[in-house]
């Protein structure tokens, strides 16, 4: 899905020149809020932010001041995301 926001141009221009990138803002706004809430869980928030660990996950959100919670569905996605990278070669168990 898409989603279109209309800002005139002289605030999308400050909040850029402030913020920078608008759409990875609006993004991470979006998903931290639906994480807050209880609506999707740390693995959805690393896989619709495009991160690559669950560490990543971890300090992204503590920096922007959210508690993790883990529960069973991020376990789960954790290991299905540990067994992808052992079978694509980027994941080597010693």
């Amino acid at each position: 899905m898409e989603i279109t926001i209309s800002l005139p141009d002289t605030i999308a221009r400050c909040l850029e020149a402030k913020w920078g990138d608008l759409e990875r803002r609006s993004l991470e706004a979006l998903v931290l809020e639906a994480y807050r809430e209880g609506s999707i869980s740390a693995g959805k928030v690393r896989e619709l932010l495009g991160m690559n660990t669950r560490l990543e996950t971890d300090a992204f959100l503590k920096a922007k001041g959210i508690h993790l919670a883990y529960d069973e569905a991020d376990f789960e996605a954790d290991r299905q995301t540990h067994e992808q990278l052992q079978r694509e070669g980027k994941l080597k168990v010693r």
